[in-house]
């Protein structure tokens, strides 16, 4: 069972950001292939001009992409830039923004050549289709990450190394934390079996009246849809059903709902700002399910065999998680997802330090989420954005400088 103790001190971590951003560090370190500053030549003689070592992306281009959800822009901006640094000419990655199911389609066929928002296992389900040649798109894909139980035979196209995010897209459903404890609602099971709680919650939930409590879940295409109709479906709950709509917009309603006390469920996630406003034993709790999704795909959707969310279970307190006090532990539902960085497969074939950077870039979940806060906060342009990745590369320039090195040596 994966732990998630780190996830109990994000949300103090996420109250300090103003404290949290460091000044940035002189970077007095020398280019690679360069004298370092300070150095002269022997006594009674010339030094030598010394030609700059040729960086191994030079005159190669790169099209990146990015996922259409605001919480993974700060990692595709960072891994640009460290990229540029190799010496590669790499798009901006808002250029292209896509959701997963046409993202993996897109990057086996060779129309970008990486993207970092991949949640396994989940996405994993993107790989099975067919293409035109009868290959299938994993086929085309590379990871850098652990390997999903789900993977099968695309278990092969896994580094089960290092990992952009691992663990780190801790989610689940978030409840109104007084109406879960006037009915005593601990699990969506709770609320599905309690005539009294239900039309509480039906009388002013998304579409008030028909008898059925309509929660908050996700956009279209994002692949946690299809999760969280598989799990209405295996749980067998006839009178609870999803909104899927913008999640801006269902978000906001859902703030709006919890700080004013009224019943309202939505499915979230971290690294993000959302727990800022949702907070886990003040406005809201976890909800629990009795029954964690396995690989029967009672919906029949395409790929749903691969959306197993077993354990479905984090390491968080019945404080913030009423079922964990009868369970002993948080049955969430789902699975901490990895969050890694999926490749075109002939594109870090031709290019080795590229992948070596895949394979050692390791991003701390609790700056990512403070990075998210600071677009929460107003921070949300492009160029914002790519100013958060530049802060945060010269904050953590020895780290940095480290990967850099691992990547020049394996080109």
């Amino acid at each position: 069972m994966r732990k998630l103790s780190k996830w109990l001190g994000l949300i103090a971590a996420l109250a300090l950001v103003a404290a949290a951003c460091g000044d940035s560090t002189d970077d007095t370190t020398a280019a690679p292939g360069t004298d370092a500053p300070g150095t002269t030549a022997a006594p009674g003689t010339t030094a030598a001009p010394s030609e700059p070592m040729a960086l191994p992306g030079e005159g190669v281009s790169v099209t990146m992409a990015r996922a259409d959800w605001t919480t993974g822009y700060f990692q595709a901006a960072v891994y640009q830039q460290l990229l540029q640094e190799l010496g590669y000419d790499v798009t901006d990655p808002s250029q292209l923004e896509l959701g997963p199911s046409l993202a993996y389609l897109s990057m086996a066929q060779g129309d970008f050549d990486f993207w970092v928002n991949s949640w396994y296992p989940g996405h994993v389900s993107w790989w099975a289709p067919e293409l035109p040649d009868g290959s299938q798109v994993g086929d085309h894909l590379k990871a850098y990450g652990p390997t999903p139980d789900t993977a099968g035979d695309f278990a092969r196209n896994f580094t089960n190394e290092g990992g952009e995010l691992v663990a780190g897209g801790l989610q689940g459903y978030l409840i109104t934390k007084k109406f879960a404890d006037e009915f005593g609602i601990k699990t969506l099971d709770d609320l599905a079996n309690n005539a009294d709680a239900l039309a509480a919650f039906d009388a002013d939930d998304p579409d008030p009246g028909n008898g059925i409590a309509d929660i908050y879940g996700c956009q279209e295409s994002w692949t946690c849809d299809d999760i969280i109709t598989s799990q209405i479906a295996m749980s067998g709950w006839t009178n609870i059903q999803q909104t899927i709509a913008g999640y801006d917009a269902m978000i906001a309603e859902a703030v709006a709902k919890a700080n004013a006390d009224e019943p309202m469920v939505i499915y979230t996630w971290t690294p993000s700002a959302y727990i800022t406003q949702l907070i886990p034993g003040k406005n809201v709790y976890w909800v629990g399910v009795e029954d964690v999704l396995d690989d029967s795909n009672p919906a029949g959707t395409d790929g749903g065999e691969g959306h197993d969310q077993r354990p479905g279970t984090a390491n968080i307190g019945a404080d913030l998680c009423p079922v964990a006090a009868d369970l002993g532990t948080c049955q969430l539902g789902w699975i901490a997802a990895d969050i890694v960085v999926t490749a075109n497969a002939d594109f870090v074939d031709a290019n080795p330090a590229a992948e070596a950077l895949f394979q050692v870039v390791e991003l701390p979940i609790i700056d990512v989420s403070l990075a998210n806060v600071e677009q929460d906060n107003g921070r949300n342009t492009n160029e914002d954005i790519q100013g958060l990745a530049r802060e945060w590369i010269a904050n953590n320039r020895a780290t940095v400088d480290e990967w850099i090195a691992t990547a020049l040596a394996a080109a």
